[in-house]
């Protein structure tokens, strides 16, 4: 045996054996998924060594008190932001106590005064909350800028002697820093927006709970959309079957726009109008109708959700870049830099992807701590190693991982987050994992277009295009202002599901193609049998793209089935690439696919 001071992390899920009762399959895979995720890595990166795991807790072994303290705090703060989307009767929480003392060391186990203490310290601590001794309480106070609540003494089960006892406060445990001399470091000000109870124009009894369900269900997609501030359900209701002042409305609750409507029953039919507003200018940014067929009330109810989540966020931000036009980049808050960054990213060209670089820069100077804006820092950088507008790819590469990184473990919950996690495992072949994040993406926000449109490219890769197809189109039916590459997702899909008149017209909506498009197009004009189109399209890849040839550039492509890939190989060579290329055994080690 060795004895040795060590901090004791302990660990135990609430509500454990209701959980199981309720979905026992259901909850060891949620439980294990947050092990794998988030606990394991968060323990690992904070050099913590797990000594016992029982069905619903745990004892970790800490060399250094901050790492028990800052590991903690991470997994909380963490957990709590996955929670935010789940139903309370289902939220896996946990509480977590940590002692610091001499720890006695048998058989890869742990035992002592100092083990048993760390064990209730955990029963006493708030569910979703951390509670420490006076021992930590002391090591930490210099060290860690934690917010700490003293409880004072408790008498503790089995233990003899009362311990001093302090709650770390999770929410606001890391401090905000020290503004710096010109003030100017501020957070991220999202658009904040109020949904207002849908009005039954029918007089029918029975639209009532449909109006109200309608309302709900837009509070809550609109709710997963995380560059907007959505106020809660709670606050809105109070203004239902009462005469409305937009104005008035708006500044008590602090919003900057609102969304009204109204239901009315009309034969066997039903129409939904919505309008937003602008409450800060009293304009109208926006407004549409639905008519449908009264058929299946709750399917109507989740096809009208749909649309108005998927177009709401897009018409807020027009409104919003409107504004910025009129706003001096130095004025700019952390939100606004991040809106103005994505603009330039959309349009694609390397001067544009350097000022978004700078813009989402200083995003991040101004709040440290909006994942959002780590993203993008991500997916712009991205965008400038796929087309070669950095000096150093390789660093690049590692800045880009760096940045998701810093993401996810700010909110694991964002899913532009996970999004861009997916398209990066894309690029490097990892396909499996980009299938998690992806389905993270899609469960997270299933009507955002970016994360819709991605799902098509995916199942193109993976051998599934005619489904893709469908994906593609989706997101063009949820964003009509759907940047132009949606276009080329589209005809590359086509394509690959051998529909080459369908993929020329897709291609053709480009205003301008680069060498990959042009390349696509070829192979299209090849299949089909046309040498002159297909000739005239590979004289535009040998001009954009000098040295193009074609077992490159197939490396370059991510497709799961050696048959997808052959077959624009022979599309290429029957368009006139004139290259007879490596086996593809060759390719396929090659390629060292996910």
């Amino acid at each position: 045996m060795k004895q040795r001071l060590a901090a004791v992390l302990a660990a135990d899920m609430a509500g454990y054996s209701r959980l199981m009762e309720a979905d026992e399959a259901g909850t060891l895979a949620r439980l294990r998924t947050h092990r794998i995720e988030l606990i394991d890595p968060a323990i690992a990166k904070n050099e913590g060594r797990i000594i016992k795991t029982t069905g619903d807790g745990m004892l970790v072994e800490f060399q250094s008190v901050t790492d028990a303290v800052r590991c903690a705090v991470e997994i909380q703060q963490r957990m709590k932001r996955r929670n935010s989307d789940v139903p309370q009767d289902r939220r896996i929480e946990f509480r977590i106590g940590i002692n610091v003392g001499d720890i006695i060391f048998d058989d890869d186990d742990i035992f002592g005064d100092g083990v048993n203490i760390a064990a209730r310290v955990e029963q006493l601590a708030d569910v979703g909350g951390i509670c420490i001794t006076a021992a930590v309480a002391t090591q930490i106070a210099d060290r860690l800028e934690v917010a700490i609540e003293d409880l004072g003494e408790k008498a503790l089960k089995n233990i003899s002697r009362p311990v001093h006892l302090y709650r770390v406060g999770v929410d606001d445990t890391v401090l905000a820093p020290a503004a710096d001399a010109a003030g100017a470091r501020r957070t991220a000000s999202k658009p904040t927006i109020v949904v207002l109870p849908f009005n039954n124009m029918s007089g029918d009894p029975e639209q009532e709970f449909f109006a109200d369900g309608l309302t709900e269900d837009i509070l809550t997609e609109l709710s997963r959309r995380h560059e907007l501030f959505v106020i809660s359900r709670n606050s809105s209701f109070v203004y239902k079957n009462q005469p409305v002042n937009v104005r008035e409305v708006a500044e008590k609750l602090g919003a900057q726009y609102l969304v009204e409507g109204s239901v009315r029953k009309i034969g066997d039919r039903v129409r939904v109008t919505v309008q937003l507003i602008d409450a800060v200018n009293d304009a109208h940014v926006w407004a549409d109708k639905y008519d449908r067929k009264l058929d299946d009330i709750f399917a109507i109810q989740d096809e009208v959700t749909a649309a108005i989540a998927a177009t709401l966020p897009g018409r807020v931000e027009a409104a919003q870049r409107d504004q910025l036009a009129r706003t001096k980049p130095a004025n700019m808050a952390a939100y606004e830099c991040a809106l103005a960054a994505k603009v330039l990213h959309h349009r694609s060209s390397a001067s544009d992807n350097e000022q978004a670089q700078a813009l989402i820069d200083r995003a991040i100077e101004l709040d440290p701590g909006y994942a959002h804006a780590h993203a993008w820092r991500a997916c712009i950088l991205g965008q400038a190693w796929v087309n070669g507008w950095c000096s150093d790819k390789d660093a690049a590469w590692a800045q880009v991982n760096s940045e998701l990184e810093r993401a996810l473990a700010l909110d694991d919950n964002d899913a532009d987050v996970h999004r861009i996690l997916a398209a990066v495992n894309v690029n490097n072949n990892q396909l499996t994992t980009a299938r998690y994040h992806q389905e993270r993406a899609l469960s997270l926000n299933p009507n955002y277009d970016l994360v819709v449109v991605q799902q098509g490219e995916l199942l193109t890769w993976l051998g599934r295009p005619e489904e893709g197809v469908e994906w593609i189109r989706k997101a063009m039916r949820l964003n009509p202002h759907h940047p132009a590459r949606f276009w080329s997702h589209l005809g590359k899909a086509h394509f690959t599901a051998r529909q080459y008149g369908e993929a020329i017209e897709a291609f053709m909506h480009l205003s301008a193609m680069d060498h990959v498009q042009h390349a696509f197009v070829a192979a299209c004009y090849g299949w089909l049998g046309d040498d002159i189109a297909a000739s005239a399209h590979m004289k535009q890849v040998k001009a954009l793209a000098p040295d193009f040839s074609i077992e490159p550039f197939l490396a370059t492509l991510h497709y799961t089935q050696e048959s997808d890939t052959q077959h624009i190989r022979e599309g290429l060579i029957k368009a006139g690439a004139g290259e007879i290329v490596s086996t593809a055994s060759d390719l396929e080690k090659r390629r060292n696919l996910g």
